[in-house]
């Protein structure tokens, strides 16, 4: 028999303990849940990707009535940085989100599956881990890289 120990670390900011560039991610991911389009879920996700290079690129849920062909914010967000920028690698991803009556959210919000397994393979695609930020009202909770949100994952590598 094997056993596996997993060790989960996150830390938890207020805002203001955030550094001046992470908190103008935070204030793009933000902002970004006001070009959300959810008129089912009535649930606005913003994301606002730092690239290695200092550039901010943004992205918001997308809903369609057909729900499959409904995108999250954050793979809005990592396919529109990969296709425009695709030399540079995401430093952080701020996530934040309100709810259908336009507040924002106090607890931080995670990503859904789909979203962690894109953020997986971003982070392969350059080897380079990405920080996570997820807002919420009463505090900012950080992962570094996105084993820390999806352990035991599955990439490539498994296919060899």
């Amino acid at each position: 028999m094997k056993e596996w120990n997993l060790s989960l670390r996150f830390r938890l900011f207020s805002y203001d303990e955030l550094s001046e560039d992470d908190r103008r991610l935070i204030d793009a991911a933000r902002q970004a849940t006001y070009r959300s389009y959810a008129p089912y879920s009535r649930f606005s996700v913003g994301a606002a990707a730092r690239l290695a290079d200092g550039t901010v690129v943004t992205g918001s849920n997308q809903e369609n009535a057909a729900s499959p062909s409904s995108l999250c914010a954050e793979r809005t967000t990592l396919f529109y940085a990969n296709a425009q920028y695709p030399d540079q690698p995401v430093d952080a991803l701020a996530i934040a989100a309100r709810n259908e009556q336009g507040d924002f959210l106090p607890e931080p919000i995670t990503p859904c599956g789909a979203c962690r397994q894109v953020m997986l393979e971003v982070e392969r695609r350059f080897q380079h881990p990405m920080r996570i930020l997820l807002y919420g009202t009463q505090g900012i909770c950080e992962a570094r890289g996105i084993s820390s949100l999806l352990p035991l994952s599955f990439d490539a590598s498994v296919m060899k």
